[in-house]
């Protein structure tokens, strides 16, 4: 059975779309038939960390509007063999985006044997980010950990609890997993930063996954390549450890306890 999750915040700058290509890329290197969507249209950045930006012909809104099919506009990811890509338009308006036209893409998805969809969503609360959402079985709810980011997340947390298709129809509601991008322990330490433990507590939401504070990740958009590609990278290893926790695996929350240096690395030029 298909999943459809959707990557979410209130926020933009947080790190949705390195968090959707990252996902998608480890539950296909799970051995899943995945795809993932970008939903941004008009800006569309989805396809640059994905490596296949001059890859692309049609778009979302073509399918959507009949100008093309999705074998036509699907995008083979280079590095594996399970993953698709859907790129959204960068020159059409967002109410291009029909809730109709959304739902046909997505059981075509179905049709055509994905087990799971990654909608990348744009920030905010505009239509493109509703759309989504809309359909949404889980919700990949990302953060960082600073309080307006936290508030935003809060606002999407009650429009999936709302507008998603699931809620209209009385359903059980939409599986919300929470993501905190860009931590850093040692901030946390220092009192600079709120903890994981008080984003959970705030939101109420369950936590999926902590990902560090790392050079890695910007290395990895530019190179057009998803962090989790990067060896011996925490960001990489975080992310992993967040596809394992969604598919039900126990793994340990690394990445949240800060080892202080002793004396000696301090006064030689320890961090």
């Amino acid at each position: 059975m298909t999943r459809v999750v959707v990557v979410t915040s209130g926020k933009g700058g947080v790190g949705k779309t390195t968090t959707s290509a990252s996902f998608a890329t480890g539950l296909a290197l799970r051995g899943f038939k995945t795809a993932v969507v970008d939903f941004d249209v008009g800006l569309r950045n989805l396809d640059l960390i994905m490596g296949c930006e001059r890859r692309v012909v049609y778009d979302l809104v073509n399918v959507i509007n009949g100008e093309a099919n999705l074998h036509q506009a699907l995008i083979k990811d280079k590095h594996c063999e399970n993953l698709f890509v859907l790129p959204a338009s960068q020159t059409r308006d967002k109410d291009a985006l029909t809730e109709e036209g959304v739902e046909k893409v997505l059981k075509d998805l179905e049709h055509m044997g994905f087990e799971y969809i990654v909608c990348d969503s744009p920030a905010g609360i505009e239509r493109g980010a509703v759309m989504a959402l809309t359909f949404a079985d889980d919700a990949l709810v990302v953060t960082n950990p600073e309080v307006s980011s936290i508030r935003d997340s809060d606002r999407i947390l009650g429009i999936l609890q709302s507008k998603s298709r699931r809620a209209k129809e009385g359903r059980e509601p939409v599986k919300e997993h929470l993501v905190i991008t860009r931590y850093s322990a040692k901030r946390v330490d220092e009192g600079e930063m709120l903890s994981y433990k008080d984003v959970q507590e705030l939101l109420r939401v369950p936590l999926i996954g902590v990902i560090p504070e790392s050079e890695t990740v910007l290395q990895a958009s530019n190179q057009g390549s998803p962090v989790i590609h990067i060896k011996d990278s925490d960001a990489a290893e975080a992310y992993a450890d967040v596809v394992a926790r969604f598919l039900g695996e126990d793994a340990a929350l690394r990445f949240v306890a800060y080892d202080k240096p002793g004396l000696l690395k301090r006064l030689f030029g320890g961090a």
